[in-house]
């Protein structure tokens, strides 16, 4: 049953995707070059699952989803830069800037930023003071105090010996912020209760701690073909780890504490949320 609501769910956003219109020119084509070049969709699933899981229909928040995968897109092309993680691959293939050049993909990045406020800006897609809302919490989440400002801490964290804490911060940040927002973009656009706000948000938060831990972990077990992206970059790039600081075994046990914190977090959702608990288990069982 999880498959096949995950299938429906990526099935809406890759069609959604094909038909954007995209004009002919080389900005256009190094946007679209990373947009449609693969990736979980984890990000838009989630706001899609959680609109679901407070009785919304998750068709009519999709361009807002699909606002999440622009920004978290324009993410990755801009941690592959020489002057971030100087990545070679992504997603199986050339990262954007060793095809357009790095002048490019820096303004392919600036371009998705943009265009996602676009379509969370889209009048029809719901209540003004709820597309308010959700606008800010976005701009939040992928600005200074969120994403962005995680991935400052993250190259400041380079070579140096992070405890714990330190590199939760981070990752509440660089990977956390945006997981957290889609759940809640998903609730809030809905019409979810806040109480069923609050406890996607507790849900997300540990949702977003255990994906970073596995990303972690595969850096470490994981091969590049298999992960479309150089396995142990992170070794490479003197970064502190969760396996760094904690071992491998103990790893694994923090991410599945994770796990069932994010479960439990669900229990005040009924409708939908036994998708939510099964992408948790689909989170900590993946393999890329």
């Amino acid at each position: 049953m999880f498959q096949e609501t995950f299938q429906q769910y990526i099935t809406m956003i890759e069609k959604y995707l094909a038909q954007m219109p995209w004009g002919k020119d080389k900005l256009s084509e190094s946007m679209s070059y990373s947009l449609v070049g693969g990736g979980k969709r984890i990000r838009p699933v989630l706001a899609l699952a959680s609109a679901k899981a407070v009785g919304g229909d998750p068709e009519k928040i999709l361009p807002a989803a699909i606002a999440l995968e622009l920004i978290h897109t324009y993410s990755l092309i801009h941690d592959d830069l020489p002057a971030m993680d100087n990545d070679d691959y992504r997603r199986g293939r050339l990262s954007n800037h060793k095809v357009f050049g790095e002048a490019n993909a820096i303004l392919a990045g600036d371009g998705l930023l943009t265009y996602a406020f676009e379509f969370l800006a889209d009048p029809v897609l719901c209540q003004p003071e709820r597309q308010l809302r959700v606008i800010r919490e976005v701009a939040v989440a992928a600005g200074k105090n969120g994403m962005v400002g995680g991935q400052v801490l993250d190259i400041a964290g380079e070579g140096k010996n992070l405890s714990l804490a330190e590199l939760e911060e981070i990752h509440k940040a660089k990977t956390g912020a945006l997981l957290t927002v889609s759940a809640r973009l998903g609730g809030i656009l809905a019409g979810g209760t806040e109480e069923q706000i609050e406890a996607l948000t507790n849900y997300a938060q540990s949702l977003g701690l255990a994906f970073q831990i596995k990303d972690d972990i595969l850096d470490v077990t994981g091969d590049s073909e298999t992960l479309g992206k150089p396995a142990g970059s992170d070794q490479r790039q003197e970064k502190a780890t969760y396996v760094s600081i904690l071992g491998l075994e103990e790893a694994k046990c923090q991410l599945h504490a994770q796990i069932q914190r994010a479960q439990s977090a669900l229990k005040l959702l009924a409708n939908g949320a036994g998708f939510l608990g099964d992408l948790a288990v689909y989170i900590e069982q993946r393999q890329h």
